[in-house]
């Protein structure tokens, strides 16, 4: 691999995740991977009856709104506010549109304020197709397997004709008074969705370089700010990263924007995935209380969740 191809690989791996979701209030210090979260909203919708999902996306219901982080944002992070979620679904068989769109409704907004601890505002939904039978499965990808929207399994299988607008396409949308909507204007998340990107390039880097600790996790060298010895031959990194580790319900610490563990002079930031039957928002409170825990004196931590165990 030449170092171009190095360097491109390493900025497709930064942008995979997409965009990070603010996770619980602004005083949890937390967000959520968008990918992570549209896997567990994805399959909360593929088990409605006369539902097949395609495209969801998530974002700020009103970014002109969002309020202030009370720790340092990571990279492509949202600001802490209410969300939005966008789907796309095909509805199957003859049953009345409302009947689908409203279990779809109502399926989204459980798994992400129950499953998720992501505070959802509005669900915005688009009718794509109409199908007499569920299309054949067709290796649908997510966010993650490209830097493009997923193709949408409705895609493949054959329509029957419906009612569209100009577009071609059927809309139907809530907000969070449960109101059925026309489609949404996609003015906002292309916004979003350059920010997000321009975020990426405006991040602060860590002034302190990753190195492997003796117990195998990622930490930022022989000494995090603020941090007390840790015991045996366990560097203070070692035992942020292995208290951290240590809390139920997480998986294992990842590096997907480049180290599980990072530090600067005034903050320090955790990632981590979460194993399934836990809720992210728990987690993430826990780690940061687990974190806090070794430091002798308060500094401000940011956990990030890039995984979430989905479990049956």
């Amino acid at each position: 691999m030449t170092a171009a191809e190095g360097w491109t690989e390493a900025v497709r791996a930064r942008l995979r995740p997409g965009r990070l979701l603010p996770l619980g209030t602004p005083e949890d210090g937390a967000w959520l991977a968008e990918q992570a979260a549209e896997k567990v909203l994805r399959q909360a919708a593929m088990r409605v009856p006369g539902v097949v999902p395609g495209l969801i996306r998530v974002g700020l219901a009103d970014p002109g709104r969002a309020g202030a982080p009370t720790v340092p944002p990571p990279p492509a992070a949202l600001p802490p506010g209410p969300l939005r979620i966008e789907a796309e679904f095909a509805a199957v068989g003859a049953v009345p549109l409302a009947e689908p769109a409203g279990l779809l409704r109502r399926a989204l907004f459980a798994a992400a304020g129950e499953r998720l601890g992501l505070r959802v505002a509005a669900v915005d939904l688009r009718i794509t197709a109409l199908l007499d039978v569920p299309p054949e499965p067709d290796g649908e990808r997510t966010p993650a397997d490209a830097g493009t929207p997923p193709v949408a399994g409705p895609a493949a299988a054959g329509p029957r004709n419906a009612g569209t607008d100009d577009t071609g396409t059927d809309r139907a949308g809530t907000d969070d008074t449960g109101t059925d909507r026309a489609g949404t204007d996609d003015t906002d998340r292309d916004d979003t969705d350059r920010d997000g990107a321009r975020a990426i390039d405006r991040g602060r880097q860590p002034r302190q370089a990753a190195a492997t600790e003796p117990d195998g996790t990622e930490g930022t060298g022989d000494r995090l700010p603020g941090a007390h010895p840790g015991a045996g031959s366990m560097t203070p990194a070692g035992a942020v990263a292995a208290a951290a580790a240590a809390v139920p319900g997480v998986a294992r610490l990842t590096g997907t924007l480049g180290t599980a563990l990072w530090a600067d002079e005034p903050s320090v930031r955790v990632e981590c995935a979460t194993a399934p039957g836990h809720r992210p928002v728990e987690v993430a409170r826990a780690v940061r209380a687990a974190v806090v825990s070794v430091l002798p004196s308060p500094l401000p931590v940011t956990v990030l969740v890039m995984e979430v165990g989905l479990g049956e």
